[in-house]
């Protein structure tokens, strides 16, 4: 039988491990650095006449549902992250977009992300996340 301190320990150790086991919540600027700016650039500003700006950008600072479909299924030459991005995902690099570079608009919630995945009939990322298109 355990003594009480050697059981006490095990317990805390147990429950670090559990914790370390449990997924970092999305960090947008990361998502953003990894997904987004070698065409959008770390500033935001695009490039002109191939990528657009994100700063003061009537997609990226206006209706989250329109912001959030452009990351479900793609624009112009945009890939879609449908597959690649969960929900909590994209909102957090879209929160990032639209509250940087002077942007003011509000944070994007995954629960939006997730309703608007449904409403466009746009299958779940995958465990995998290597489907997407770029």
């Amino acid at each position: 039988m355990k003594t009480p301190i050697v059981a006490l320990a095990s317990a805390v150790l147990w429950a670090g491990a559990v914790q370390a086991q449990a997924p970092a919540p999305a960090d947008g600027k990361t998502l953003f650095a990894r997904n987004c700016a070698a065409c959008h650039q770390a500033n935001g500003r695009g490039i002109p006449g191939a990528f657009p700006a994100l700063v003061a950008s009537p997609v990226a600072i206006g209706p989250a549902d329109a912001a959030a479909e452009v990351l479900l299924k793609g624009r112009g030459g945009m890939p879609d992250f449908s597959t690649s991005l969960d929900d909590a995902d994209i909102a957090a690099v879209l929160t990032y977009a639209r509250s940087s570079w002077g942007n003011r608009a509000p944070p994007i919630a995954g629960a939006e992300v997730a309703m608007r995945r449904a409403a466009l009939q746009v299958a779940p990322a995958g465990d995998s996340r290597f489907g997407n298109k770029h």
